[in-house]
């Protein structure tokens, strides 16, 4: 299996420039308009199973860390979406948890919060990367290039799939520990406890709810940051991507990042409060919840979620991409049209 895919991820159409030691023997030419100015670096081979290690550690090092430090906000988010009556919006939220709990206050949730999110972003953008370059490698060159975005909507939906069974025990606690006062003040009080409780399925009642939010979330996550890298250096960047420093290619990342994540919690917010009120509610099913909020109230703390997704998704690929840079993680430009579909469109 693992051969198969270190085969496809050579092959696809969406690696890096060509190795140096490729272009000095002359086997290959370079795609017209790539740089292989990377390619005189010990970079990383792409599609060996480092790169993907590697990936994975990028996805531990952005997800791990950029939710960690945005716990007070999810705090608030998420007691405005289980007690909209007491917690009336998130400058009130900050201050009323201020006055009960403290500064300490503000940071529940942080431990189930890095260690799950840190698990997820290592299967994110690990398997991402791992079944992008092998669905593309099933379409082929041209079709890869043509169906491009659906081929990132697979792929992501696909990583994100796995990505959440991993993080679901975490985000089970985190919400226990957010959202129930006197519950358990950090994570060793309350898995055991919800482990007493309800067994197993403590951990997992939530993860279908899990994947309604994640999945199409993480699809317009990469679907969208993709496109509009793509779009910022055809009509926004006044010099191709190959001319940019890396610290300017950075920064396009962050836009692009932003843009991408303000898209991703409208798309997902519905199910993320399902997901708060379930983990909440002891017995209850997402249905049982989703009736009870109604349509307008599973829009409760979207302004709050949009201020730390858009932020979170930014920080992420931003910190993501520098990882990259830093271990000479190979960072394939926007897509080009191959040149036989050129041949065939009569594109020059």
């Amino acid at each position: 299996m693992f051969t198969a895919l270190l085969d496809a991820a050579r092959n696809s159409p969406f690696k890096t420039p060509f190795t140096k030691a490729q272009c000095d023997a002359g086997t290959v030419a370079p795609v017209r308009g790539r740089s292989i100015a990377a390619a005189a670096t010990d970079e990383v081979e792409f599609g060996s199973t480092k790169f993907f290690l590697l990936c994975g550690l990028g996805g531990i090092i952005s997800c791990g860390s950029t939710h960690t430090f945005v716990v007070p906000l999810d705090l608030v988010k998420c007691r405005l979406q289980v007690d909209q009556a007491k917690y009336k919006n998130v400058f009130h939220g900050f201050k009323l948890t201020l006055a009960e709990d403290g500064s300490r206050g503000l940071v529940k949730g942080w431990a189930p919060t890095f260690f799950g999110y840190s698990a997820q972003g290592a299967f994110k953008f690990g398997l991402y990367e791992v079944f992008k370059v092998q669905y593309a490698n099933m379409l082929g060159e041209e079709n890869a290039y043509l169906y491009r975005t659906w081929l990132y909507l697979g792929a992501s939906a696909s990583a994100e799939f796995f990505a959440d069974m991993a993080l679901s025990p975490f985000e089970a606690a985190k919400v226990k520990i957010q959202t129930m006062p006197g519950y358990a003040s950090n994570m060793r009080e309350a898995m055991p406890k919800m482990m007493g409780e309800e067994g197993i399925m403590a951990f997992y009642k939530g993860l279908v709810p899990l994947w309604c939010r994640q999945i199409p979330y993480t699809m317009m996550k990469f679907a969208c940051f993709e496109k509009t890298v793509e779009l910022l250096y055809a009509y926004v960047v006044p010099k191709p991507r190959d001319q940019c420093s890396k610290g300017e290619q950075l920064i396009v990342t962050f836009a692009a990042g932003y843009i991408a994540g303000v898209f991703c919690a409208i798309v997902s917010h519905p199910a993320d409060v399902v997901v708060s009120k379930l983990n909440q509610a002891k017995g209850s099913s997402a249905i049982d919840v989703a009736k009870q909020l109604g349509f307008m109230g599973m829009w409760n703390g979207l302004m709050p979620r949009i201020i730390m997704i858009g932020t979170l998704t930014a920080l992420q690929w931003f910190i993501y991409d520098g990882v990259k840079v830093a271990l000479s993680i190979p960072r394939p430009p926007p897509p080009e049209m191959p040149e036989s579909l050129k041949k065939k469109l009569g594109v020059q």
